[in-house]
């Protein structure tokens, strides 16, 4: 039995607040530090992206602690892709096999489910409006601005746990140690939110179950589903450039553009040029780091650690993942945060890499790669090689959607299969020739060879 330690989670976001039920269940006593008010009784600032996808990963957190049911309740299942092209066709690709679906969630709404469940946890404390200043790493100090009181507070927890998003304070004390290894990259790319409101009378303007792509080579607007009948849309836009946002400056030119790259939309946003101009422009960050930990001290989780561009959907389900791998390595703990710490870092820095290197790449996919024909076959014939070797190929998409392999098998090995694919298609024209002889041949050749490739083995945490 190991002392049982107080803790402190810096950020009552998604993570911190589904990080508090796992370690609440194993009995730490723990509280949360949030800059914001609390979003149950006070509206936050719209303009972020209130929709979410969660997928496998994630369903598996929500499970281990009780609430996957009641989250399938206000959540959408979408299929696949709806692609709008610039004249208003429509082209669907499934996401996976029948039944697989990705959610749009609220995040709000599941932050606030988090939040509800935690409340009444004796061992689970919120505290709101609390700002870190500063981090002491020697000491454990942590200065919070209180800014109910306009005070300043000094707390000194056993454990403090950085949950506190992609600008992290705790990350930024840890910065200032020695041998720290920090990068950051922005696209050259922001995002704007918009929205499609509910049909007259309720109901949804668009097919409700899909995520809905406006893709445009060098950039894209989405649109996922909300419980109400509207939609959430992200502009996804260079900030410099003929097309970009600092050339759109009023009204009219934001109506030509729409007309011109997504007529079809104009029609169901009534409230465009209010969105796009009273909401802020938003950036996209990648942030790579280590170590994530210092001493027993202090660790560093989810966007803290690996904050990754929106889209593979990832953000959060790798965030999620954090947790149910920790709560794993906590089954055989011995006492020895900092021996914790250090192995669960080595274990997940790989994999925050590689997700954080396919949501750049699947940036390019989808504003660019899923209008085009020869990239729509190419996924058809992966969906028949999959099905004809169930087992021996899971596509790229499904390894990081639809299991809880690790993220960098999924990139290793979706590498391997693109390799295979780009031979595979030069004898292929159309659907039928995936039967051609020389197809199936080849492709026995290639599995054969793929399978003497290292295979993914579950290690034992």
């Amino acid at each position: 039995m190991t002392d049982k330690k107080n803790i402190a989670i810096m950020g009552a976001g998604l993570v911190g607040s589904l990080l508090s039920l796992y370690l609440a269940k194993r009995g730490y006593k723990v509280d949360l530090y949030e800059r914001r008010p609390d979003m149950r009784v006070s509206t936050l600032d719209g303009g972020r992206s209130i929709n979410l996808a969660l997928s496998d990963r994630g369903w598996k957190a929500l499970r281990g602690i009780g609430i996957e049911d009641e989250v399938r309740r206000v959540a959408i299942p979408m299929y696949g892709r709806v692609m709008h092209d610039e004249q208003g066709n429509l082209t669907y690709q499934p996401y996976g096999k029948e039944g697989q679906a990705i959610y749009s969630v609220s995040r709000a709404g599941l932050n606030m489910a988090l939040m509800n469940v935690s409340e009444p946890n004796p061992d689970i404390n919120y505290h709101f409006n609390r700002q870190v200043q500063d981090v002491n790493l020697k000491t454990n100090e942590v200065t919070l601005r209180n800014h109910d009181d306009a005070i300043d507070e000094t707390i000194t927890p056993d454990l403090i746990f950085g949950a506190d998003g992609a600008f992290s304070m705790v990350r930024g004390a840890l910065q200032k140690t020695e041998r720290f290894n920090y990068q950051q990259s922005y696209l050259e790319y922001g995002y704007k939110e918009l929205t499609i409101p509910p049909a007259e009378g309720g109901g949804w303007l668009l097919e409700k179950n899909a995520l809905h792509i406006w893709p445009r080579g060098n950039y894209m607007m989405i649109a996922l589903p909300n419980t109400d009948g509207s939609f959430t849309c992200t502009l996804f836009f260079p900030y410099e450039g003929e097309r970009s946002f600092a050339s759109i400056k009023n009204d009219t030119d934001l109506l030509n553009f729409f007309l011109e790259v997504f007529p079809d939309a104009i029609p169901l946003m009534p409230d465009l040029a209010q969105d796009y101009f009273c909401n802020p422009t938003g950036s996209l960050v990648t942030i790579k780091c280590f170590p994530w930990s210092y001493e027993d001290k202090v660790l560093l989780i989810g966007d803290a650690s690996h904050a990754v561009v929106p889209f593979y959907g990832q953000g959060m389900n790798a965030g999620f993942e954090d947790i149910t791998v920790l709560d794993k390595m906590l089954d055989t703990f011995d006492g020895d945060w900092s021996a914790l710490f250090k192995a669960f870092e080595r274990k997940r820095k790989p994999d925050a890499d590689a997700i954080a290197d396919l949501a750049v790449m699947n940036f390019v996919e989808m504003r660019d790669k899923v209008a085009d024909p020869r990239f729509l076959l190419r996924k058809k014939v992966e969906g028949k090689i999959s099905e004809q070797y169930p087992g021996k190929w899971n596509t790229l998409y499904s390894m990081v959607t639809f299991s809880d392999l690790p993220y960098s098998y999924a990139l290793e090995t979706g590498q391997q299969q693109d390799k295979i694919m780009k031979k595979v298609m030069k004898y292929i024209q159309t659907i039928e020739d995936y039967n051609k002889p020389e197809v199936q041949q080849l492709l026995e050749k290639q599995l054969i060879q793929k399978a003497k490739l290292k295979t993914y083995q579950p290690q034992e945490a």
